[in-house]
């Protein structure tokens, strides 16, 4: 018997990663939209994701290594979700709640340590609130959670799926 491992889904999953920060990129230079705090974060979990995709793709592991790689995968998918979840809530808010508009993601880390701008990071500032762009009724933010929830879906698929055989 010969094993066949998953390097084709973790390949089709950094493909997917790449693509949505191709686009975010695309948000931020040619249309000119300023990514706020929430955005980054949601970026560097894109990243991440599509870091442990090309270490699992390069690894390609056979016996139970791909369900490691998924569930690592899966965490930071809900990850995702939660940050753009929050982002959805800093959105939804009445004006008059919304927190208070902080200092752009760069002035940030040179100015302030890094503990300051993780947790600005994750808890969002007044500018996360604010819609600039959406699509069919979403958000970028909106967009963002279905993006993470499909990922988090087919890295499920991958923990709860058994080892390939080749039958040579």
């Amino acid at each position: 018997m010969k094993y066949a491992g998953f390097r084709g889904e973790f390949i089709l999953g950094l493909v997917a990663c790449a693509a949505v920060l191709g686009v975010a990129l695309y948000m931020e230079f040619a249309m000119g939209l300023d990514p706020c705090m929430l955005c980054m974060s949601q970026r560097f979990v894109y990243l991440a994701i599509a870091f442990v995709f090309m270490m699992a793709a390069l690894h390609n592991p056979y016996f139970g290594g791909h369900k490691r790689y998924g569930f690592l995968l899966f965490v930071l998918s809900l990850v995702g979700m939660a940050l753009a979840t929050r982002q959805l809530y800093l959105q939804s808010l009445p004006a008059d709640l919304v927190p208070a508009c902080g200092p752009g993601f760069s002035y940030m880390v040179d100015a302030f340590p890094f503990t300051e701008v993780l947790i600005t990071m994750i808890k969002g500032s007044g500018s996360c609130a604010e819609v600039q762009w959406s699509f069919l009724g979403l958000s970028i933010a909106g967009w963002s959670l279905v993006l993470f929830a499909m990922l988090a879906l087919y890295c499920l698929r991958l923990t709860i799926v058994r080892t390939k055989i080749l039958l040579v």
